[in-house]
């Protein structure tokens, strides 16, 4: 079979109308009951037909308010029904109930069952009047559940309040806003903006009022710059935030080390632009990145600065918050995961650690000016754990310099990798090893070295070594 025909689905996702409609669960245990609290969420006419019901189900009856109809099956009582429902436990029930639900052309769901059944039920995320139903009939339930909890973690509980209110708007929208870029913008501000923060905040009236104010001056909204964090690569890692941004903004900034997947995420339609920075080979002078943040932002766009790690260490935020002041524009910052974090949690490093640890510095291997590390040895001296952010190609300065300090050579240093994607690498050896980082050339992606007596509490069962069999190059104390 062709790999294009293995991504054709054999069912069709379908929402059926049920509203003021019967819907019949047949059944007097769990099954049933469990099918009739999902069923809860619609506006149907619930009925139950069995002559007995357990506890559960009798709960699920009086909390629904389900008419229970305390006979046994017959097809007859399915008469004028939307659905059915198969939920007795026993196959050759449910066969019967499945065959008469067909008999009056009415689609039929067998209870765990799947070759029996006309229709699936998917895990449903309900933010009346917006649902989403999610369903994998090759693997299961457990998939669409997962599915459903992350679904469930994106959408706020006001979604369906917000959805209404914009029904209430569509026809006003659609008469004094073009198809196109401006409608497009308008409903992407109404829904990410202050008409959905206030709602979320309970303030309905205000949000109202602030959709109105949205339409009334939509020409003259302003653009705006979110500085938002890509995290050390995974996409997982991702804030909630994040990804829900890089779906609405009208242009994507981003930096090199920001993976293709990642970027991905924004919204198809939105412009991309790579200011690809990479230590000694900044391809856009960061004058040039302020320039074209304020230039978009300006024009009216929706402008995510898409930066790896967090922002605010050693993300040059400070330089880009500065430039948009001064223009004017507005902005505002979302945190990520910086890579000392990610490193960390990847080689099961206790940054901190009681007794052992109680201080944790964030350096570069050289300042602006290209010296190494002139201020942070008392610091390491002093018991604290040390990150130090792009350090490969003057770590055997870094480790002269601490070591002529007076830090122990045998002092315990870690050094990771591509920190949380699928080629990372965990190498482990001691300060008087580094020297040998910079000399490898089969490490040359980005690497966050720890050090600090953490380091021997992590679990280095699955780390390289650092130091290679053969000559060591000396060490120069630059």
């Amino acid at each position: 079979m062709s790999r294009q025909s293995d991504r054709k689905l054999d069912v069709f996702p379908a929402f059926q109308k049920v509203a003021g409609r019967r819907v019949v669960v047949v059944g007097g245990g769990e099954e049933a009951a469990a099918k009739l609290r999902l069923l809860s969420e619609t506006s149907a006419v619930l009925e139950v037909i069995s002559p007995t019901v357990d506890d559960a189900l009798a709960a699920a009856i009086e909390t629904t308010g389900a008419i229970w109809h305390r006979t046994a099956f017959r097809p007859a009582l399915l008469t004028g029904a939307a659905l059915a429902f198969a939920a007795s436990g026993d196959e050759a029930a449910d066969t019967a109930v499945v065959n008469a639900a067909r008999v009056f052309g009415i689609p039929a769901n067998a209870v765990d069952r799947p070759a029996l059944c006309d229709f699936y039920v998917g895990a449903l995320v309900n933010r009346a009047p917006v649902a989403i139903a999610i369903t994998s009939t090759g693997v299961g339930p457990v998939l669409a559940r997962h599915i459903r909890a992350r679904i469930e973690a994106m959408l706020p509980g006001t979604t369906g309040d917000l959805a209404r209110l914009a029904e209430s708007f569509r026809d006003t929208v659609a008469r004094v806003i073009a198809p196109g870029a401006d409608r497009r913008r308008f409903w992407a501000r109404f829904f990410s903006g202050s008409v959905a923060a206030n709602l979320q905040a309970g303030r309905a009236d205000v949000a109202r009022a602030e959709a109105q104010r949205l339409l009334n001056t939509r020409n003259d909204e302003p653009g705006f710059v979110w500085l938002v964090g890509a995290g050390p690569g995974a996409e997982d890692l991702l804030t909630l935030r994040a990804q829900r941004l890089l779906q609405e903004a009208d242009v994507i900034v981003h930096d090199a080390l920001v993976p293709d997947a990642v970027v991905a995420m924004g919204r198809r339609d939105a412009e991309r632009i790579a200011v690809g920075k990479r230590k000694g080979a900044h391809s856009v002078p960061q004058e040039e990145i302020n320039a074209i943040l304020v230039r978009e932002a300006a024009a009216g766009h929706r402008v995510v600065r898409l930066k790896s790690g967090d922002p605010l260490v050693f993300g040059r935020a400070g330089e880009e918050l500065a430039a948009l002041k001064a223009a004017g524009i507005g902005c505002d910052i979302v945190p990520g995961v910086t890579a000392a974090l990610a490193a960390a949690a990847s080689a099961r490093i206790p940054l901190t650690l009681r007794g052992v640890a109680s201080q944790l510095v964030f350096a570069t291997g050289h300042d602006k000016d290209g010296d190494t590390l002139p201020a942070w040895a008392d610091l390491a001296l002093s018991g604290a754990t040390v990150a130090v952010y792009m350090g490969r190609t003057v770590a055997a300065r870094v480790a002269a310099r601490l070591i002529a300090a007076g830090l122990p050579a045998q002092t315990p240093v870690a050094v990771i990798e591509n920190a949380a994607q699928r080629d990372e690498r965990f190498l482990a050896g001691a300060l008087d090893d580094l020297g040998v980082l910079g000399t490898r050339d089969d490490i040359d992606g980005p690497v966050l070295i720890v050090i600090g007596e953490v380091v021997a509490h992590a679990d280095l069962a699955a780390s390289e070594p650092l130091r290679v069999a053969g000559p060591l190059r000396a060490i120069a104390a630059a």
